[in-house]
């Protein structure tokens, strides 16, 4: 398998890992700061300064308006995506526990994915539901529900 093949495969496994992490922090964020969305939006500007200054260094700027122009209203959704993460990460997850907060984070994620794949939405590669598919999102199920039975 080349390096390439396996960052494919760190890169999600380690953002993934990361993920409790980040909302943990953002939970104890929002605590001390006695406010989930202030919380939300110091988040975002740290990340959007990341991004800006990674990019300016990469010098990755368009140089025109004009890859912007055939752009439709849901492909400036993604932000508004993150947010909807990034605030019910520092309310819920300090309330919950970082396992139900990530489980139920999981179940919604596969769930999603499932119907993506199944009609080929956004981008991804068209693969349709299937038994074994179906029953994963069932044992997914199940695992919230242990993991909520505590």
């Amino acid at each position: 398998m080349s390096s390439f093949s396996w960052l494919l495969l760190a890169l999600p496994l380690l953002s993934g890992a990361l993920m409790p992490l980040q909302a943990g922090v953002n939970g104890q964020l929002a605590r001390h700061i006695d406010s989930v969305l202030t919380a939300s939006l110091i988040s975002f500007v740290v990340g959007t300064l990341a991004l800006l200054f990674i990019t300016l260094g990469q010098r990755d700027m368009p140089t025109s308006l004009a890859p912007f122009r055939g752009l439709n209203w849901w492909h400036w959704s993604g932000g508004l995506l993150g947010v909807l993460f990034v605030v019910s990460a520092a309310f819920a997850g300090p309330r919950i526990g970082a396992l139900l907060f990530m489980a139920l984070v999981l179940a919604g994620q596969m769930c999603a994915a499932v119907v993506l794949d199944h009609y080929g939405w956004a981008g991804f590669p068209q693969s349709s539901v299937t038994v074994g598919k179906v029953a994963g999102l069932v044992l997914i199920g199940a695992g919230v529900w242990l993991i909520r039975r505590g």
